[in-house]
């Protein structure tokens, strides 16, 4: 029963046209040749897995910032946030998650808070993994009053092949740490914009679930952490 829910997961609505436009040129393929009528069932197939939207168990413990995506955590540095978001130039530890085309591309809100402002950056489409993905790429910002008062910033990039960036939120709405709030296709990066003198949790190379891996305690002490290969 539980590998059986492992692959009937729920697929996202955003999905649905999708999977109907892949099933609808599969058909037309087997027409044409049952090779390609197979190739298209593949990329079908791929396509359902990639829109699969399983839910999460989010530790609820105040404070806890939790990852927004899956994937890989590539880069963790001091950066300014978005300039569209009006932040200055104020540097602080930006986490960076990134998602290839196999990983859930549902983002989920690292924190609990109040969405502040939302600004959308229409930009290039280098490889999401680069540094300068950050600030060239097309991207969603958000900007998140937490309930102590503090600010965090979460950043939704545009990859090389993803050419769509979906939002759910807007001003003044209130989100729960781990709650869905966009999805991005197909193949991105998420940053993280912790408060200052907050340290990250987590390592270079580690792999994220989204709304299950912490990130880093607003209300720790503990050092960033260090990791290695074994």
């Amino acid at each position: 029963m539980s590998a059986l829910k492992t692959v009937m997961v729920p697929i996202n609505k955003a999905g649905y046209p999708f999977i109907a436009a892949f099933a609808v040129v599969t058909l037309l393929l087997f027409t044409l040749s049952q090779a390609l009528g197979w190739i298209g069932l593949i990329l079908t197939a791929w396509c359902v897995y990639f829109f699969r939207d399983p839910d999460r168990v989010t530790p609820t413990k105040p404070g806890l910032v939790v990852s927004p995506a899956d994937g890989t955590v590539i880069m963790i540095t001091k950066a300014a946030p978005p300039p569209e978001l009006g932040m200055g130039e104020v540097r602080l530890t930006r986490i960076s998650v990134f998602l290839n085309v196999f990983d859930v591309h549902v983002n989920r809100a690292p924190a609990e808070g109040t969405i502040r402002d939302l600004a959308y950056h229409k930009g290039t489409f280098v490889n999401a993994a680069l540094d300068k993905a950050s600030d060239d790429n097309e991207r969603m910002s958000i900007r998140m009053t937490l309930p102590d008062g503090r600010e965090m910033v979460f950043v939704q990039i545009a990859g090389l092949v993803a050419r769509r960036i979906l939002w759910w939120v807007a001003p003044g709405q209130i989100l729960r740490a781990g709650e869905r709030y966009g999805l991005i296709r197909f193949g991105s990066r998420c940053d993280v914009y912790l408060p200052d003198d907050v340290a990250p949790l987590v390592c270079v190379g580690q792999k994220m679930v989204a709304g299950e891996t912490v990130l880093a305690d607003l209300n720790g002490s503990e050092a960033q952490r260090q990791g290695e290969v074994r």
